[in-house]
């Protein structure tokens, strides 16, 4: 793989995951249970991970430091997709992405805390539009209390995730290779699926046809080969140009797919909220490593 390709990864890897994002959770609306959805993502990390430690020749690294980061980061990162599918359950994913894509404030957060870093004017800046835009997303104006519904808080549980798997990878970087990052990805990934199974509501039908596990394989297989593609746009590229365009761009191509789909627009809040956020996300990415 060429060296000058890595933006072909990133522009790919945005691609896939915005596409996927609007669709992930078409599956439960055809009734397929959310957490089975989970398994068959996890099933679709099998393949990718095995052919790229197959052509790199590497072996899955597992002294202490690497077993106790790879799964640190794959039981975030499960965790993370399992609260997701149930987001997008009961919430739009033109709201539930935006709010997903502000997870480096809990990475910058955790670097400022345990690794003694100093954040930028541009990471200051994405923290404030970040805070600022968290309030306007199921914000509806008038009289009485206002209460937020599950999957707004579901999208921040899976922002957290997220963001500290991040804040994992990058010290499991200065001594894991990318594919034993992802071999461990697709091994908690797998760890969880009998808990996902055992969390299924079987006392109802369950679609087990073309637009049930099927639909769910299609659409999760683009959430794989996306992660993989990440792998190698961060060995090629630079995070700091690699971050906007994956943080910040897939997220943005899943509002306007979503929002198409729709075919209105929400209201001013939460539109206000949707740029606020994804204009954070952008600067958050854009702050030097």
């Amino acid at each position: 793989m060429s060296h000058g390709h890595w933006v072909r990864y990133a522009l790919l890897t945005a691609a896939l995951w915005g596409v996927w994002g609007a669709f992930t959770g078409l599956p439960s609306e055809h009734g397929f249970p959310d957490t089975l959805t989970y398994g068959v993502w996890a099933l679709t990390m099998i393949a990718p991970a095995v052919w790229v430690m197959r052509r790199s020749g590497a072996r899955l690294q597992r002294d202490r430091r690497s077993v106790f980061l790879g799964l640190a980061i794959g039981l975030l990162g499960a965790g993370g997709q399992m609260l997701l599918f149930r987001a997008l359950t009961s919430g739009p994913p033109y709201l539930i992405f935006p709010i997903v894509s502000l997870s480096p404030v809990i990475t910058i957060a955790m670097s400022l805390i345990l690794l003694g870093e100093r954040a930028g004017k541009l990471g200051v800046a994405g923290i404030v539009l970040a805070v600022l835009s968290l309030p306007l997303f199921d914000y509806s104006p008038g009289p009485g209390a206002h209460h937020y519904g599950a999957w707004f808080y579901l999208a921040l549980a899976v922002m957290v995730a997220w963001g500290l798997q991040a804040y994992f990878i990058k010290l499991a970087n200065a001594t894991m290779s990318a594919e034993s990052i992802f071999a461990y990805m697709m091994i908690t990934g797998l760890m969880f699926i009998p808990v996902a199974i055992f969390l299924t509501d079987f006392s109802g039908p369950v679609n087990c046809g073309l637009s049930g596990p099927w639909l769910a394989a299609v659409i999760q297989l683009l959430n794989a080969v996306g992660a993989l593609f990440l792998v190698y746009a961060f060995r090629y590229g630079k995070a700091i140009v690699v971050s906007p365009l994956v943080n910040a761009g897939a997220p943005l191509l899943t509002s306007v797919i979503s929002l198409a789909i729709a075919g209105s627009l929400p209201g001013s809040y939460k539109l206000a909220g949707i740029m606020l956020a994804l204009s954070g996300a952008l600067l958050l990415s854009l702050q030097p490593e």
